[in-house]
């Protein structure tokens, strides 16, 4: 008589594949989609930006509704757009219970990185229904030029 060992039995590839799905079900349940505004590196809100290049200069939108002039700094050092500000809470809704809440408060700064060759000194800003607007003028050396060529 011969005596083998039995070993444990696996589950099937399916149970695993069940179980896995099942994991990430459950860590999407334990992500905090609305964290709270405590500051800058607490908060996954970013504005959105766009970077539009014409021949001519750069044109930089930002969203930021809701917001004052007055809550926005915007700076360029070194080749590098930094705009910064704080959505301030207005008070009305302390006391609320909330059923869905998707509005941010609190403080944002966006950087970006420019090409060479931006004149600081004429940068044009406004801020209109939300959107703030950015014109950064292209310094005439780097401005495209064209050349007529006579053709013999």
């Amino acid at each position: 008589m011969e005596l083998t060992k039995s070993s444990p039995r696996k589950a099937p590839d399916s149970w695993n594949n069940l179980m896995s799905l099942q994991q990430e079900i459950n860590s999407l349940f334990e992500n905090d989609f609305f964290p709270a505004s405590d500051g800058l590196f607490d908060r996954n809100y970013s504005p959105a930006v766009d970077v539009v290049e014409n021949p001519d200069e750069y044109l930089v939108s930002c969203e930021l509704p809701g917001m004052a002039e007055a809550d926005i700094d915007v700076q360029v050092t070194d080749n590098v757009l930094t705009i910064k500000g704080e959505k301030k809470n207005d008070g009305t809704d302390t006391g609320k219970r909330w059923y869905k809440r998707e509005t941010w408060y609190g403080s944002f700064q966006r950087t970006i990185p420019l090409p060479s060759g931006i004149e600081s000194d004429k940068i044009r800003g406004e801020l209109e229904n939300g959107m703030l607007r950015l014109t950064l003028p292209k310094r005439e050396e780097v401005k495209p030029k064209q050349i007529s060529v006579k053709v013999k």
